[in-house]
């Protein structure tokens, strides 16, 4: 396409393509501290759906090595939003380095904790927060989890924080950096804020993981442990590449679910959350 930006978010690789110069001005500022990406793992296509939505009401449909039928396009003015569900999508469809889960993780001291729960359980945000308390942030789409070593793999890429969880992250973190406001978009309010520093430079650094949550917003605060047997369906619903990976990602999964302590949490603020989250893992 005419307009292109590549860049590496962990161990992978993404070369975006874009039918309009906006979108990759866009990407190409947010992800300004990001390493270039000489031989990319996946493409991304933003293309109008037909010609004339080029410039008559624009829209952007996905496209890339991996796609799905039917999906619907997007307005230009969320071509942002775009980029980033194709680059999601390349990564679950078609990364097979290592076994997917779809999860948020922090790292603290070489050892990481894992969150993972069903879409508004809140490990987007409590990963955000816990990276404003000291942790480093590894990532809130997936966690990459390593077959032969067990180690967990950084993917930092923006965090897509929706409605209530943009005003608590920006009070968290006045100084972080946002991407535009889109507003009206199938999941809402949604800005993407871009990690720190530390995240993008410490990103080829594993971590060894320690704690395996499933938190859950909302509730009243209680903390509970989960069976490995729990854990391991939960996780199995959790992962994209599982079933593709056979045998080695049973043996990966197995060995997760069996070996990493683990905690369902629930809470109703930031603030319980970081404190639960502080009292487990000084108790591990």
């Amino acid at each position: 396409m005419k307009h292109q930006f590549a860049m590496r978010v962990g161990p992978v690789g993404f070369r975006i393509g874009s039918a309009w110069r906006a979108p990759v001005e866009q990407l190409a500022a947010l992800y300004a501290g990001y390493p270039g990406a000489d031989v990319p793992d996946f493409t991304v296509r933003l293309g109008p759906p037909s010609p004339w939505r080029r410039w008559l009401r624009p829209a952007v449909a996905l496209a890339g090595d991996f796609t799905l039928p039917d999906t619907a396009p997007l307005p230009l003015a969320h071509a942002l939003l775009a980029a980033e569900m194709g680059m999601n999508l390349q990564v679950a469809l078609g990364h097979r380095r290592h076994l997917l889960l779809h999860a948020a993780a922090v790292e603290r001291g070489g050892r990481a904790i894992v969150m993972t729960g069903e879409s508004g359980a809140g490990k987007s945000t409590l990963a955000t927060l816990l990276g404003a308390r000291g942790w480093r942030f590894m990532g809130d789409e997936f966690v990459l989890l390593d077959p032969a070593t067990g180690m967990i793999h950084a993917f930092p890429r923006l965090v897509s924080l929706k409605n209530r969880a943009i005003d608590a992250v920006a009070a968290a973190l006045p100084d972080a950096r946002f991407g535009p406001l889109l507003t009206g978009t199938p999941k809402g309010d949604i800005r993407h804020l871009v990690p720190d520093a530390r995240a993008v430079a410490a990103m080829d650094d594993p971590a060894m993981p320690a704690l395996l949550l499933f938190p859950r917003f909302g509730a009243d605060a209680a903390v509970r442990p989960v069976a490995a047997g729990e854990a391991f369906v939960r996780l199995t619903q959790a992962s994209t590449n599982y079933v593709a990976l056979g045998e080695r990602g049973f043996d990966t999964l197995t060995r997760f679910a069996r070996d990493v302590p683990k905690v369902a949490v629930d809470y109703p603020d930031g603030e319980a959350a970081i404190a639960q989250v502080e009292a487990l893992w000084a108790a591990l």
